[in-house]
């Protein structure tokens, strides 16, 4: 479809020009990057790290009669769970050596049996898995099943090829939907999700009953926002990874859909595409100042909208929300890319900002002061390099780091490849910040003395460099070794996995570390934390057998193939070359030939030959 169109770019990378949607019949199938403003590559120094510079070699050395075309053309909007899978594909995990033939660390046998023992039932069935199994003290709400902290496990066990739990998962939760919120005398919207729930037995009765949390047991009564976004994500996992349509399908499922959209897309009195949101509403569950826009939520509904393009049934009702669905999606990408994102040339613009602007030419949009700029981020920009900030509202930026966020905008392609290039550069470039001696920093840096007094309300769980306040989290190391798969940086996840493998099982799995280089199991820190477990077992098994991730929200690091009329046409993605083998339109012939040129390429390369060529090899065999 030819989506052509013509824009000026400003310097920053902010796309200013007309705006152009594509026919709802035609969205599946439009350039993403022309249904949405597409910055310019970023203008930055570089110096290529290890990783990068191994891919870019392979793409010069890549046969000359291969064409190329627009890297433009390589970013669609299909489907963010990738574009190949092998329904119902067991990871091998359950055997001394994977199927790739890589022999497994001796924690992946452990992780599996500790996941396995956190598996709730209900009425026979596996429903979930709690959020830790830490006997030691009071479990608060510790022995219940959280959405969010589900979501590594339910990948964990649909990349070995266990779906009935993941289908249960969803099916509970979307019943749960159902019931009626209240929280004091006040009425929730009908779409919100559950934060979690739990399974009461009544050994009286010989009976079992489902309680639900929307809230109103939660740290400061807030509902979870980020529930009904996980939601939907996983329902697409499920959906690739089974090859099972007929549970999306299912008319409670795409109720399930429009309720959870409805509370989005509507019209209030928002001048932004971006969520409002109060403190507390994410992962980041306590006052830690996130309140407004926050970057969590903000890369969690444009990941959602997109897996509810792929998912919503093209009926009456259906069709209204795919319409709705794109003009948000095109809005939310130009504010974001535009407004959150920072890096050392947008920095100086900031820097250098006039205040009091008035009128439809104000550069600076939001009326940043810019000596509200905090002395730290300074030293913290590289030269190379880039984030999305936590938050954006009148007269206020948060330039925090936050990890959840940014990874999910690389891997729901709300970043562009230059700007999750940019992300991964930040983070090579600051690992001593961000990783340290456990990944991974859940944001940074910490805020302390009379500012942490003001933000957190003097909370006695997020003192500086723990908990949620620059505390180090496991769990996101699934995230980061996602993201640097996608991105061409595997070197990057190996380094973390390495450093998680060197205390996680001997530490008993806990919740978080403390400290500014995570050196010690947090002063709160439940034991056997579920999500500790799944996430080291998700980024485990995604790095050394890659064919899973065609049901990630990855791209398979091999050669990007895309089969027409004309053949094989490998695409350069702007600076990476990613080896993907992807949504194939079966449309001419892939040529023994052309395997062994990919092939004898990549042996040039003897470390990222050692990750993927097995894998590599056999799903390119499949497409002839």
């Amino acid at each position: 479809m030819d989506m052509q169109r013509k824009g000026n770019v400003s310097e920053n990378g902010n796309v200013r020009g007309s705006d152009m949607l594509c026919t709802l019949a035609e969205t599946e199938e439009c350039d993403f990057s022309k249904l949405m403003e597409r910055p310019r590559p970023l203008n930055m120094e570089r110096k290529r790290s290890l990783d990068e510079r191994s891919f870019n070699e392979l793409s010069t050395a890549l046969s000359p009669h291969l064409s190329l075309r627009n890297a433009e053309n390589s970013f669609r909007l299909t489907d963010p769970f990738g574009y190949s899978l092998s329904p119902e594909r067991r990871s091998g995990y359950n055997t001394p050596r994977a199927e790739n033939g890589f022999e497994t660390h001796p924690m992946v046998a452990e992780a599996w049996e500790a996941l396995r023992r956190s598996l709730v039932y209900f009425r026979g069935r596996p429903v979930g898995t709690i959020a830790a199994l830490d006997s030691s003290g009071e479990n608060l709400n510790y022995d219940q099943v959280f959405v969010r902290d589900f979501f590594p496990s339910a990948l964990a066990f649909l990349m070995n090829g266990e779906s009935e739990i993941v289908k249960n998962f969803i099916l509970k939760t979307l019943r749960l939907q159902s019931w009626e919120k209240k929280i004091d005398r006040f009425q929730l919207g009908e779409g919100v999700m559950p934060a979690s729930f739990k399974v009461l037995h009544d050994p009286v009765r010989n009976n079992e009953t489902l309680i639900a949390d929307f809230g109103e047991s939660a740290i400061g009564r807030v509902a979870p926002v980020d529930s009904g976004f996980w939601w939907i994500i996983l329902l697409r996992a499920y959906t690739k990874s089974t090859g099972d349509t007929s549970l999306a399908e299912l008319s409670e499922c795409q109720k399930g859909m429009r309720l959870i959209l409805s509370l989005c897309l509507s019209e209030g009195f928002d001048t932004f595409p971006t969520l409002l949101c109060a403190d507390g509403c994410c992962m980041i569950d306590r006052r830690m100042g996130v309140y407004g826009y926050p970057i969590e939520i903000q890369a969690l509904f444009f990941m959602a909208l997109r897996c509810a393009l792929l998912l919503l049934k093209q009926d009456v009702e259906g069709k209204e929300f795919v319409e709705r669905i794109v003009k948000r999606l095109h809005a939310l990408t130009y504010h974001m890319r535009g407004y959150f994102w920072i890096d050392l040339k947008q920095l100086n613009d900031i820097y250098r900002y006039k205040t009091e602007e008035y009128s439809h030419t104000a550069v600076n949009k939001f009326n940043v002061i810019p000596d509200s700029l905090p002395e730290w981020v300074f030293d913290f920009m590289p030269t190379r390099g880039g984030y999305f900030v936590g938050n954006v509202s009148p007269a206020r930026m948060d330039f925090r780091w936050f990890c959840l966020g940014n990874c999910i905008a690389i891997l729901s392609s709300l970043a562009t490849p230059e700007q999750s290039t940019a992300i991964m550069d930040l983070i090579e470039s600051r690992w001593e910040e961000l990783v340290g001696e456990m990944p991974l920093k859940v944001c940074y840096p910490a805020i302390e003395n009379h500012e942490w007094r003001i933000v957190t309300g003097c909370d006695p769980k997020n003192t500086r460099w723990s908990y949620h306040n620059g505390g180090s989290w496991p769990v996101l190391l699934w995230l980061l070794t996602a993201a640097c798969i996608k991105t061409g940086r595997p070197l990057i996840a190996r380094r973390a996995i390495e450093l998680a493998e060197a205390r996680l099982l001997k530490d008993n799995w806990p919740e978080y570390y403390d400290g500014k280089l995570g050196c010690y199991i947090g002063k709160q820190a439940r034991k056997f934390q579920t999500w500790s477990i799944a996430g080291y077992l998700v980024a485990k098994m995604m790095l050394e057998d890659p064919s899973h991730i065609g049901m990630q929200v990855l791209w398979f690091l091999s050669l990007l193939v895309v089969v027409e009329a004309r053949g094989v046409v490998p695409v350069a993605m702007a600076n990476l070359v990613a080896l993907q083998v992807v949504a194939v339109k079966a449309i001419g012939v892939l040529e023994v030939h052309i395997i062994a040129t990919i092939v004898n390429e990549l042996a040039i390369l003897r470390h990222i030959v050692i990750l993927y060529i097995p894998s590599f090899v056999h799903r390119l065999l499949m497409l002839m």
